[in-house]
This record gives C-alpha cells, sequence and structure tokens, in this order.
C-alpha cells in the first residue's frame, strides 16, 4: 500500500514546477502573515513542501525551520534555499509528531495546505499546541471541503478522489467546514485573531490565532 511519503515524493519533482493557482490570494496572505513577524521571531512551518514560502518568510525572521513528510521535497527546498543564498533558514524530513527537529516551542507555528491531507485533523491541531510558545501564534491555511455552496466542479473532484487514490494519484483528503476548523483551533486552546478566504471557492481559510 502507497505511504503519505511514497505519494508526496513520487510528485515532488512536477509539484516543484506547478504555478500557484491563485497568485493574488497567496500574496494577499503572505503580506498578512508578515504583518504579524518580526526579526526576532522563531518560526517552525510544518508541510513546507518545496520551501516556497519559507524562502519568501525567511527575512522577515530571526531563523525558519521548515519540515516535511517528504525527503524528496525537502531536497529540493534546500537545494532552492541554497541558490538564493537563504542562510536563516533550514529544512528538515519530519512529520508532525516524529522526528521534529529541536528548538520548540516556537514564536510562530506555519501550517499551509497541510491540515485536509492528515487523517486525524484535531490530533493534530491539538499537538501544534505543544509547539507554540504562550502568546505565540500559529498561522494557517486549509481547504475546507466541506463547507456548503461548493461548485459542481469541486464536487466532481472530490468525488474521483477514492478512486484515484485506489491507483496512487491521490493522498489522503479530508473534509470538514470552516466552522469545524476553527472549533478545533479553539479547542487546542488558541484564540483567533483574523480569519479570511483566499480564495473564497473552494475556501481556503486563511486562520491567525494566538495561543492563550
Amino acid at each position: 500500500m502507497q505511504t503519505a511519503i511514497t505519494f508526496w515524493d513520487k510528485i515532488a519533482d512536477r509539484y516543484s514546477r506547478q504555478p500557484i493557482r491563485d497568485m493574488d490570494a497567496y500574496t494577499y496572505t503572505l503580506d498578512r502573515t508578515r504583518s504579524y513577524l518580526s526579526r526576532e521571531d522563531r518560526a517552525l512551518e510544518l508541510g513546507c513542501g518545496t520551501g516556497g514560502t519559507a524562502r519568501l518568510l525567511a527575512p522577515s525572521l530571526s531563523h525558519i525551520t521548515a519540515t516535511d513528510i517528504s525527503p524528496k521535497m525537502i531536497q529540493i527546498a534546500q537545494q532552492r534555499a541554497e541558490e538564493d543564498g537563504i542562510t536563516n533558514a533550514s529544512f528538515a524530513t519530519a512529520d508532525l509528531q516524529n522526528n521534529l527537529p529541536a528548538g520548540g516551542p516556537y514564536d510562530v507555528v506555519l501550517a499551509h495546505n497541510l491540515f485536509h491531507l492528515i487523517p486525524d485533523t484535531e490530533q493534530a491541531i491539538a499537538h501544534v499546541s505543544d509547539l507554540v510558545q504562550p502568546g505565540g501564534l500559529f498561522i494557517s491555511k486549509t481547504p475546507c471541503l466541506a463547507q456548503p455552496g461548493l461548485g459542481w466542479k469541486i464536487k466532481l473532484m472530490l468525488a474521483a478522489i477514492p478512486v484515484l487514490q485506489a491507483f496512487g494519484k491521490a493522498p489522503v483528503v479530508r473534509s470538514f467546514t470552516i466552522s469545524e476548523l476553527e472549533n478545533m483551533i479553539t479547542k487546542a486552546g488558541f484564540s483567533i485573531v483574523e480569519t479570511g478566504n483566499f480564495p473564497a471557492n473552494p475556501p481556503n481559510r486563511y486562520i491567525v490565532a494566538r495561543k492563550d
């Protein structure tokens, strides 16, 4: 049976060449995230992929540690950081609960397009709370694929996922509403500071939350 690591390793090269689908939404949320950061902050990014966001945020931080379960994704991320001359970012192969580099708790934990790809989202978000220092921030973007009002194309895609999974063409995908996601975050001990959907459909929920 194909594991998540195998799946993401297999598509890493193709993933690294794909353009960002909605550059306006990405740029907006990147700027919002920068507004919460300082050059004294240490950050951890979970599910960093090929490290594009980590490289862009590095100049706004003291240091960023970026992790992903895929060794191939991390290899590409490290290579690109070296090519860009970024010296305050490090990359490591790790999942949320295993092999995370030492150094926490962090001022900021980031997770972009990750939590819908984890089988137990609630448990994963609860674990994030252990990685954020009191008063620190948890900043995430998560597609909410059970939100009412999704277009027919998205519904068709979701219906096809089990078939694609059977052929190793899709990862685990969880569906939940915005309310369900936000409840998981507040239950984990965070107070939500800012939210928005970028893009709006399907809603990719941008959330800034502060640890109580």
